[in-house]
């Protein structure tokens, strides 16, 4: 692949994405801060709460016209490594699947928040949101799959339209 999630996870020694962006948030968060992390997933037009069991999800407009992810846990975290655990975590349960350009391809969308609280009031002081895209294969790299593959390839490639 291009490696979309490579640069989002990283590796031992090469901090990825997530890593960096959680360091620097703890190196600058203030006392009365609390970050909360949220990772879920899209696939096949469906979402799906990685950090509780694939547990379906619907996004929802609300009064303000801003898009809001209905039953999306979130967990307070206090380390940079604990963001890394939740997130290995989830991956585990990310779809992934073969195809006739990869043996492992991320077949959703992953998105991860990570959202700034005052511990006093609750209220949102800002927030962050990390998107690790699906393989879009193109069509020539998915001749040798079946057409499931190659329906679930057309799905991705149309989601990133939305």
């Amino acid at each position: 692949g291009s490696g979309k999630t490579h640069t989002m996870m990283g590796h031992a020694g090469e901090p990825g994405l997530y890593l960096m962006a959680a360091r620097e948030i703890f190196d600058r968060l203030e006392a009365d801060t609390q970050l909360v992390v949220s990772f879920y997933e899209i696939y096949a037009g469906k979402l799906f709460d990685l950090l509780n069991d694939r547990e379906k999800l619907r996004a929802l407009e609300d009064g303000k016209q801003q898009v809001q992810i209905v039953k999306l846990t979130e967990h307070p975290v206090e380390t940079a490594q604990q963001i890394m655990a939740l997130i290995s975590n989830g991956n585990r349960l990310r779809s992934q699947g073969a195809t006739g350009a990869n043996d492992t391809s991320s077949r959703s969308h992953a998105i991860l928040t990570m959202q700034l609280r005052s511990r006093r009031t609750g209220k949102a002081q800002g927030k962050f949101s990390f998107i690790d895209l699906a393989g879009s294969e193109r069509g020539a790299d998915t001749l040798d799959c079946n057409r499931d593959r190659r329906m679930e390839g057309a799905q991705i490639n149309k989601s990133l339209l939305a």
